[in-house]
């Protein structure tokens, strides 16, 4: 008989079995799954993008809790097994716990690519050209990759909480605007001046000293009754006394208005001349400087200057038009696409809150002027209307609802009018009271931008108003 094999006969009654050392899986079949997990994170990116387009900045925010709660899951899982070190495995949920766990490595690794190409695109917003703030920046990159609802949610409760109470003691006198000692300069008066306009009637009484009425830019124009431009400023509701509207009287027999894009609203705008700034060798003539419309990313309307058609004319909005004759009109736009040869420039921005010389009638509750922060919050608005003269009135005020904006026009004369942009970051006024853009102030103080806006590039599209 053979003998047995020595390895076999190495076995000690009542010794311990060895143990046996774990199963690896192959370096080939690891790298396998990983490219197999790697792709189906991918594919949850773009599944992402594609059902939040253009949703790259709502997608990076829903991607830092995932990340969060990942990283927290991984310590208080290292915690768990240092505390059971020692105690025996359960086979049983070894496999699951695998599974989920390989689950939970694809979406954390989706939600890192979502996070990492956010954070580029939000780099690229910060470093391109602008003028604006870098919190102002960030929002509007909010706006424009998808969060645009978030933002308007936030800023809707900020309005909210910081919306002044009714009522309180009234104002001991108006912010100064225009000429307070105007002088006659008999050289500029005209053989056959007309009277100087009627000034708004205050709405509040006692009226303060000057409350409504009208006040030339500049020393040259002040003994004219036809002068291009006049401004004043009044308090337009009782409710709210401390809050005060200026107005803005541009006569276009004696005054050009001119429109300019922005470099970064409306898109394409940058590459046009003199993109967001007055041309200087126009400033010589400048009077005033006021803010464009809505950016077209937030509501879609068309935007034509210089021969070039940079947003499409949607029929049914309200349109700032200026014609090649000069004149200049807000009214409801039933032409096609593009203007005609006779039109000069034209700025679109919702429907007409002023129409027959009255306010729309769905103002408190249309959504066709809510888009961003509602119609109904009070906030920084600004607008523009013409009254029966063919004037162009421009109209701001703080606190102040759509309906409130549109009161304030109406109440100025105007038949027809427009809401043009909000918040105190974007509606801007600025009267030069010398030649050459000298002697820049603001129409209201309360404004947040500097009186010599638009003198260097800005982000937005804006109307500047030269004398003939």
């Amino acid at each position: 008989m053979k003998a047995s094999h020595p390895a076999r006969l190495m076995v000690t009654v009542g010794a311990k079995p060895r143990a046996q050392p774990e199963r690896r899986e192959a370096p080939r079949r690891v790298r396998a799954r990983a490219r197999v997990e790697l792709a189906i994170a991918a594919a949850l990116l773009g599944l992402g993008l594609l059902v939040l387009r253009p949703g790259m900045a709502l997608l990076g925010v829903a991607a830092l809790p995932i990340v969060t709660l990942r990283l927290a899951g991984v310590a208080v899982g290292g915690m768990r097994r240092r505390s059971q070190v020692g105690l025996p495995p359960r086979r049983g949920r070894r496999a699951g716990v695998a599974r989920a766990r390989r689950a939970a490595d694809v979406v954390t690794a989706a939600a890192v690519m979502a996070i990492v190409l956010s954070l580029a695109s939000y780099g690229g917003a910060l470093g391109s050209r602008s003028n604006s703030s870098l919190g102002i920046r960030s929002v509007e990159w909010l706006r424009d990759n998808g969060a645009a609802w978030l933002v308007s949610d936030v800023e809707r409760l900020y309005y909210s909480i910081t919306a002044p109470a009714k009522g309180g003691p009234a104002l001991r006198q108006l912010p100064t605007v225009g000429l307070t000692s105007p002088r006659l300069v008999p050289t500029y008066r005209l053989p056959h001046s007309a009277a100087p306009p009627k000034g708004i009637a205050p709405v509040i009484a006692p009226a303060l000293p000057g409350e409504g009425a009208w006040r030339a830019t500049q020393d040259r124009f002040s003994s004219l009754g036809e002068a291009p431009l006049l401004v004043t400023t009044y308090r337009p509701d009782p409710t709210y006394p401390r809050v005060v509207a200026g107005v803005a009287r541009i006569n276009p027999r004696r005054a050009v208005v001119a429109l300019y894009p922005g470099i970064r609203v409306p898109p394409g705008g940058a590459s046009m001349q003199s993109a967001g700034e007055v041309p200087p060798p126009l400033r010589r003539r400048l009077l005033a400087t006021f803010n464009g419309g809505f950016n077209p990313a937030d509501y879609a309307g068309g935007f034509y200057t210089g021969g070039r058609l940079l947003e499409a004319m949607r029929p049914g909005l309200a349109t700032l038009v200026g014609t090649t004759s000069g004149r200049v009109d807000v009214r409801t736009w039933h032409g096609g696409s593009r203007p005609g040869r006779n039109i000069v420039f034209a700025r679109q921005n919702l429907p007409l809150i002023v129409a027959d010389g009255r306010p729309n009638p769905g103002l408190s509750g249309g959504r066709e002027w809510g888009t961003t922060v509602g119609n109904t919050t009070l906030v920084w608005r600004s607008g523009v209307g013409v009254d029966r003269h063919g004037n162009l009135l421009y109209a701001a005020a703080s606190y102040r609802t759509v309906q409130g904006l549109a009161d304030i026009l109406v109440h100025a004369g105007a038949i027809r009018a427009m809401e043009l942009d909000i918040n105190s970051y974007w509606v801007t006024f600025n009267v030069f009271g010398q030649r050459g853009a000298r002697s820049p102030s603001k129409l209201l103080g309360g404004m947040d931008r500097p009186a010599t806006r638009y003198l260097a590039p800005d982000d937005r599209d804006f109307f500047a108003v030269y004398a003939r």
